[in-house]
C-alpha cells in the first residue's frame, strides 16, 4: 500500500518555542511507518484568538509520508504533545506544543474527533505561508489552490525567521 502524504502544523509559544518546534520536527521523524519528507522554515506570529496577553507563536509545517490511518496519526500527534508537556486548559490559550493534522492526501473527513482538511487552514497565514514553502502546487480539498489561498491571506504580523533564530 502506498503511503499517504500528511501535512502537520506545528506551533508553540511557551518554554523556548523555537526549541519546542525543532524538537517536534525530530519526533515526527521517528513516527512508526512514517517518514518526514519536508520541513518549512519557522515563522513568528501573534496569537490567533484566545487570551490577548499570551506570547507570540513559533509556527511551521511538516510533510510526512505515512502508513498510519488519519485516526492513528492523530493519536500519535496527541501523544507527542503530551510527551513535550502539553496541558490542554484554555481554548486557543498558550501552549508548549500544538500539533495539527492539516491534510491527509486529498481526504475529506467531517467527524467530531477529526476534520480534514483542518477547518481553519485556509484562513491562517501562519499555516498557509509555511505550507506553501514546502508544497506550493498543493490543492486544498473544497478550498482551491494553496497558491490562491496564500495570495488572498494577509501576511500582516507574520515574520519568517532565519534558520539561526
Amino acid at each position: 500500500m502506498k503511503p499517504a502524504r500528511a501535512y502537520i502544523g506545528l506551533g508553540s509559544n511557551l518554554h523556548d518555542p523555537v526549541h519546542q518546534v525543532r524538537q517536534a520536527f525530530e519526533a515526527l521523524g521517528g513516527i512508526l511507518s512514517s517518514c518526514c519528507v519536508a520541513r518549512s522554515p519557522l515563522y513568528r506570529s501573534a496569537p490567533a484568538g484566545g487570551p490577548s496577553d499570551q506570547p507570540d507563536y513559533i509556527n511551521a509545517v511538516a510533510a510526512l509520508d505515512t502508513g498510519l490511518t488519519p485516526g492513528q496519526l492523530l493519536a500519535v500527534l496527541r501523544a507527542m504533545e503530551l510527551a513535550q508537556g502539553r496541558v490542554r486548559t484554555v481554548r486557543w490559550g498558550p501552549r508548549i506544543l500544538d500539533l495539527d493534522l492539516l491534510l491527509y492526501d486529498q481526504l475529506v473527513i467531517d467527524d467530531p474527533r477529526l476534520t480534514l482538511p483542518h477547518p481553519r487552514l485556509h484562513e491562517r497565514a501562519f499555516v498557509l505561508y509555511p505550507l506553501y514553502d514546502i508544497a506550493p502546487s498543493l490543492t486544498i480539498p473544497g478550498k482551491g489552490s494553496l497558491r490562491e489561498l496564500r495570495a488572498n491571506c494577509s501576511q500582516h504580523g507574520l515574520i519568517r525567521l532565519d534558520s539561526e533564530d
